[in-house]
C-alpha cells in the first residue's frame, strides 16, 4: 500500500475472515484488494480497538462523524458516524475541516508517519536509506523473487500500466546474486561431501 492508502483505510475495509484489505479510491482512483498478512493480524486488531475507543469518545461527545465521500454524505448523512465508516488510524485530536468548518475526525496524517519510520530505521541500527515507500518497493521485490507473476503483482501495487512494475524486475537480472546455486537446494550433509 501506499502510505496515504494505509492511512486511510475504513474499518469496513479490513475483513479478517477472508483475510483480505480493501484499498478504496488508490492512486488513478481505483480500488483494489489486497490480502492481510496473518503476521499484522494482531497488531492490526490492537490499532482498531484503540480506534474504536476514539470512535465511542466522539459519540459521547455527539462530534460530527468522519469525511465521507461527497454524495456519500448526501444520500446517507449520519453514516459518518457509523463505526464502518470510521478511520482504522484515526488522529488523536480532531481538526476543522476546511470544507465545511466543521471540527471533526482526520485519519493520522503521513509526516508523524515518516518520523516514526526513520526512528523505528534509527533503533534497528539501519543505516541504509530508506522510507515507508521502501516497504512497497521491497514487497514488489520479493514477491517477483519468489517468482509471482508480473500481473498480480501489478494488480497488487495498482500499477495502471504493467511497465510500471516491470521497474522491480532489475533484482532478478543481477548476475549470480539474482540466481540460487543449485548447491543450496541440496540438503546440508550433501553440499558438505560436495566442498
Amino acid at each position: 500500500m501506499r502510505i496515504t492508502e494505509a492511512l486511510r483505510l475504513r474499518i469496513k475495509d479490513v475483513d479478517f475472515p477472508r483475510r483480505t484489505l480493501i484499498v478504496r479510491e488508490g492512486k488513478g482512483n481505483k480500488d483494489r484488494a489486497l490480502m492481510l498478512p496473518d503476521a499484522i493480524k494482531e497488531a492490526l486488531r490492537v490499532q482498531i480497538d484503540n480506534s474504536r475507543q476514539l470512535w465511542l469518545a466522539d459519540r459521547r461527545a455527539d462530534h460530527p462523524g468522519v469525511w465521507l465521500p461527497d454524495a456519500l454524505a448526501r444520500k446517507y448523512p449520519r453514516a459518518g458516524q457509523s463505526w464502518s465508516w470510521h478511520w482504522v488510524f484515526p488522529h488523536a485530536d480532531l481538526s476543522t475541516d476546511p470544507r465545511t468548518g466543521l471540527r471533526r475526525r482526520h485519519h493520522q496524517l503521513e509526516q508523524p508517519f515518516q518520523r516514526a519510520f526513520k526512528k523505528a530505521l534509527a533503533a534497528a541500527n539501519i543505516h541504509k536509506p530508506a522510507t515507508p515507500h521502501t516497504l512497497r518497493h521491497s514487497f514488489a521485490t520479493h514477491l517477483l523473487q519468489r517468482g509471482q507473476d508480473i500481473r498480480t503483482v501489478q494488480s497488487l501495487l495498482g500499477h495502471a500500466d504493467v511497465s510500471t512494475t516491470m521497474i522491480y524486475t532489475h533484482v532478478l537480472k543481477v548476475g549470480g546474486g539474482g540466481v540460487q546455486s543449485p548447491l543450496d537446494t541440496l540438503p546440508a550433509s550433501a553440499a558438505l561431501l560436495a566442498a
